[in-house]
C-alpha cells in the first residue's frame, strides 16, 4: 500500500513524526474507504521545516504519483513548540 512506501519515505529522511488515520471520501473514482483494507484511503499528516518538506515532496512526486492516487497538499503552520519539528 502506498501508506507503506511514503512512511518509508519520512525514515529515509530521519522524519520521526507523523499522525495517519483512515479516511473515506467521494472522488473522481468512486466512492472510498468502505471496502477491503486494501482499498482504504489513509491520510497522513506532518509538520516539518521547508527544506525537509521540499525533499519529501520532491521523492513521493518522483516515485509515487505514477502508480498510486495520492494527494499531496503543503500549508503554511505555526506549532506552539518549533523545537518539536525538524
Amino acid at each position: 500500500m502506498a501508506q507503506n512506501f511514503v512512511k518509508d519515505i519520512l525514515k529515509k529522511h530521519k522524519i520521526t513524526g507523523y499522525t495517519s488515520y483512515e479516511v473515506g471520501g467521494l472522488g473522481d473514482r468512486g466512492i472510498r474507504g468502505q471496502g477491503l483494507p486494501e482499498e482504504k484511503n489513509v491520510k497522513i499528516e506532518i509538520v516539518l521545516t521547508k527544506e525537509s518538506a521540499e525533499m519529501v515532496v520532491e521523492e513521493i512526486s518522483r516515485t509515487l504519483f505514477a502508480d498510486y492516487a495520492i494527494i499531496l497538499y503543503l500549508g503554511d503552520v505555526q506549532v506552539a513548540r518549533p523545537e518539536q519539528f525538524t
